[in-house]
C-alpha cells in the first residue's frame, strides 16, 4: 500500500453524514493530491473553476461541480520532487512524486471523497488534453495504469482503501531526473496548504521536510524557507 494515515490525527469521518446523499457510493473514490493541492481553495478551482492566488491559469472546473463531501489527512510513501517548467507557475518547477514506493518515504497528502468523473476531469485541467480515458479497474488490479502517452501527469496509481472507497493519485510514468526551482508562488500555496493540512506541524518542521526536496535543495536555504513559511 502506498499510503497511511497519520495515527497522531483523526479520520474526519465527515463522509458518514452525507451518505444518504450519494447516489451511487462506488462511484465515489479518494483522490490522494499531494503539493499546490493540499490547500482546500486551490484544489476547490479545479472542481468549482476559478484562478488560484499567484497563478496565471483560470480553472474552467468540472462539470459536477459538487464540493468534495470529506477530505483527510495523509502521506503518500513517495519522495516529492518539482520538475519541469510550468507556464502556469512563471516558468517554475511543480510537484511530482516518484514511482519507487517506500516505507519509509513520505509526502504529505491530503485525500479528497469525490466521483470518478470530478477525478478524471481534475486531471484533464492538469494536462490541458481531453483525448483520455482512466481505466480505474485497471489501476487497482495492477496497482497503476498510464493512461496518457507524453503527458506531464499521465499515471495513476492505486493506494489502497479507506472507508471502502479506493484511494488514487497520479503522477508521470517516469520519474524525471531534472528538477527545476518552483515559483516562489507555487511555494506559497504549498506551505499553506501544509499549514491548513497538518496544523501539528510547526514551521520548523515544514521547513525541515521541504528542504530535502529535488528542486527545493541547493536553490532555498533553510533561512528563506523559513521567511516564506513564517509569511504565509
Amino acid at each position: 500500500m502506498g499510503i497511511k494515515i497519520p495515527n497522531f490525527l483523526k479520520p474526519a469521518g465527515r463522509y458518514q453524514q452525507f451518505n444518504q446523499n450519494m447516489n451511487k457510493s462506488e462511484d465515489y473514490i479518494w483522490y490522494a493530491s499531494y503539493g499546490s493541492n493540499l490547500l482546500e481553495e486551490r484544489f476547490h478551482c479545479y472542481i468549482e473553476g476559478g484562478k488560484p492566488k499567484g497563478s496565471t491559469k483560470q480553472y474552467k472546473g468540472c462539470k459536477n461541480k459538487t464540493l468534495p463531501i470529506d477530505s483527510e489527512e495523509t502521506y503518500i510513501t513517495s519522495e516529492l520532487y518539482f520538475a519541469k517548467e510550468s507556464e502556469t507557475w512563471n516558468g517554475g518547477g511543480v510537484c511530482f512524486i516518484s514511482n519507487d514506493f517506500k516505507p519509509k518515504s513520505e509526502t504529505l497528502a491530503r485525500m479528497y471523497l469525490i466521483t470518478k468523473e470530478q477525478f478524471v476531469d481534475v486531471v484533464k485541467q492538469e494536462i490541458g488534453k481531453e483525448d483520455f480515458e482512466i481505466d480505474f479497474e485497471k489501476a487497482i488490479s495492477d496497482g497503476s495504469n498510464i493512461f496518457r502517452k507524453n503527458s506531464w501527469y499521465n499515471k495513476i496509481h492505486y493506494l489502497g482503501l479507506q472507508n471502502n472507497f479506493p484511494i488514487f493519485t497520479f503522477t508521470h510514468d517516469s520519474d524525471y531526473e531534472e528538477e527545476n526551482k518552483p515559483d516562489i508562488n507555487y511555494l506559497k500555496i504549498i506551505v499553506r496548504g501544509i499549514k491548513e493540512t497538518f496544523q501539528n506541524l510547526n514551521e520548523v518542521e515544514i521547513a525541515e521536510y521541504l528542504i530535502s526536496k529535488r528542486g527545493i535543495y541547493g536553490n532555498f536555504s533553510n533561512e528563506a524557507l523559513l521567511e516564506i513559511i513564517s509569511n504565509e
